[in-house]
C-alpha cells in the first residue's frame, strides 16, 4: 500500500522538517516530498499537526505488563514486551536475561525462535546480561550464578543460540581474549559492565574492538581523580559507545548531562524497563518510579524510551532533536543497522507520532 504522511512536522533523523510529506510503500520509505507534491497513487495518512519522527529502539528490556521474560519464558511474555514497548514508542527491542543458569538462557533462545516463527513483530533478539560479570559490581544480579567464562562453554552459547543470541554484556577483566575474540567472530555486540575494571584494563579491553558499554556509571567502577576507572575509559574513550538509563533514579540527571558534553553522538537510552514479580530467582517490586529487589536494592526502571526523551528534553538541557536521536538513530548505529533511526529513502516505516508536549499520539509500525 502506498501512503503519504502529510500535515504534520517530520523528524527525519537530522532535523525537524515542515510542510513535507514521507512516502511510503507498506514497510519501506521511498522518500520525502513536498507536502503540494504528494502523487496522486499515494493515500494520505493525516498527522494532524503532530511530529512524526523514527521508532525507537530499546537494546535492554527485560520485560512488561506484568511479564518478566526470564521469569516468564513464553511467546506471551514476549508479546505483552511488545505492547510495553508500543507504548513508550518503540518498535524494536532486544529482550534481555540477567545473570542465569546457563540452561535458562538455552530455553529463552528457543522462546524466541518460536515468537518469531509465530510472526512475533519487533524483536531483534536476545540480550544476555551475564553471567560473565565481576561479583563485585553484580548490582542486583544472582551471585550464586556468576562465572568466568570458558572457551568451551560460550561456543555452546554460539551453538544453542546461532541466530538468536545478539549481544551480551560483561566484564572484561573477567574474560580471556580467546572468549572475547570467540565472540566478535560470530558477530555478538559486547557491551562492557558489571565491571569492576581499572581504567587501563577497560580502554584494552574497547581497543581490541569492545564497542559499547552498558548503563554508564551503573554497576562500573567509577570515575576517580586517580583511577578514572570504567567510566572514565568510556568517557575517554574515541569511539566506544555507551547506554544510560535516564530517569533521574539509575544516574542523577546532573551526571547525564556531564557524560552527554563528553560522550556526544556516542550516549543513548536504553529503559532498563522490568516488570514486577514477586516469585522466582528475580523478585522486583515497583516502589512508586522504580523497581527494587525486596532488600531494597535498585533492579531496574519502570521506564519507556518515550519517557527517556521527555527526561532528556525537560531535566537534561538535550534538543528534542537529539535526545530522538538517543532514542532511535545511535542505537541503530550500534546494531549497524541501516533500516531503522531515520526517515530516508529505503529505511523501514517505523514511526512515532507525538504532540508538542511529547504525549504518545501514534505509532506506525
Amino acid at each position: 500500500m502506498l501512503t503519504a504522511y502529510t500535515n504534520g512536522k517530520i523528524f527525519t533523523g537530522k532535523a525537524i522538517e515542515t510542510n513535507k510529506a514521507v512516502l511510503t510503500d507498506n514497510d519501506k520509505i521511498v522518500g520525502i516530498t513536498e507536502a503540494d507534491a504528494i502523487p496522486s497513487q499515494y493515500m494520505p495518512e493525516d498527522l494532524k499537526g503532530f511530529t512524526l519522527a523514527p521508532a525507537f529502539v530499546d537494546l535492554q528490556i527485560y520485560g512488561g505488563n506484568s511479564k518478566l521474560f526470564s521469569h516468564d519464558l513464553s511467546i506471551e511474555s514476549l508479546k505483552a514486551t511488545y505492547e510495553y514497548c508500543l507504548m513508550g514508542g518503540c518498535t524494536q527491542f532486544m529482550i534481555t536475561m540477567a545473570t542465569n543458569a546457563i540452561e535458562k538462557f538455552i530455553q529463552g533462545f528457543d522462546v524466541v525462535r518460536a515468537y518469531w516463527q509465530q510472526g512475533g513483530k519487533g524483536l531483534l533478539g536476545l540480550h544476555l546480561e551475564g553471567p560473565y560479570i565481576n561479583p563485585a559490581k553484580r548490582g542486583a544480579h544472582l551471585e550464586q550464578c556468576i562465572k568466568k567464562p570458558t572457551v568451551q562453554e560460550v561456543t555452546m552459547l554460539l551453538q544453542k543460540g546461532e541466530g538468536v543470541f545478539k549481544m551480551m554484556t560483561l566484564a572484561p577483566e573477567q574474560c580471556s581474549d580467546e572468549v572475547i575474540d570467540l565472540l566478535q567472530q560470530h558477530n555478538i555486540i559486547i557491551s562492557a559492565g558489571h565491571s569492576n575494571a581499572t581504567y587501563q584494563q577497560a580502554i584494552n579491553a574497547f581497543n581490541k574492538g569492545i564497542p559499547a558499554a552498558t548503563h554508564l556509571f551503573n554497576a562500573m567502577s567509577p570515575f576517580q581523580h586517580r583511577e578514572p576507572g570504567m567510566a572514565g575509559a568510556v568517557m575517554n574513550h574515541s569511539f566506544v559507545m555507551s547506554s544510560i538509563v535516564c530517569d533521574g533514579i539509575h544516574v542523577d540527571y546532573a551526571a547525564v548531562q556531564v557524560a552527554k558534553k563528553v560522550l556526544q553522538q556516542r550516549l543513548f537510552f536504553i529503559t532498563d524497563a522490568v516488570s514486577e514479580t514477586i516469585t522466582g530467582e528475580y523478585q522486583h517490586l515497583l516502589r512508586g518510579d522504580r523497581y527494587t529487589l525486596p532488600d531494597g536494592t535498585l533492579s531496574g526502571s519502570a521506564l519507556t524510551m518515550l519517557q527517556c526523551v521527555k527526561n532528556a528534553v525537560a531535566h537534561v538541557g538535550i534538543s528534542l532533536e537529539e535526545a530522538l536521536r538517543m532514542a532511535s538513530a545511535y542505537p541503530a548505529q550500534l546494531l549497524k543497522d541501516k533500516q531503522l533511526g531515520k526517515i530516508e529513502k529505503g529505511h523501514q516505516a517505523d514511526f512515532v507520532v507525538f504532540d508538542d508536549i511529547l504525549g504518545l499520539q501514534r505509532v506506525y509500525c
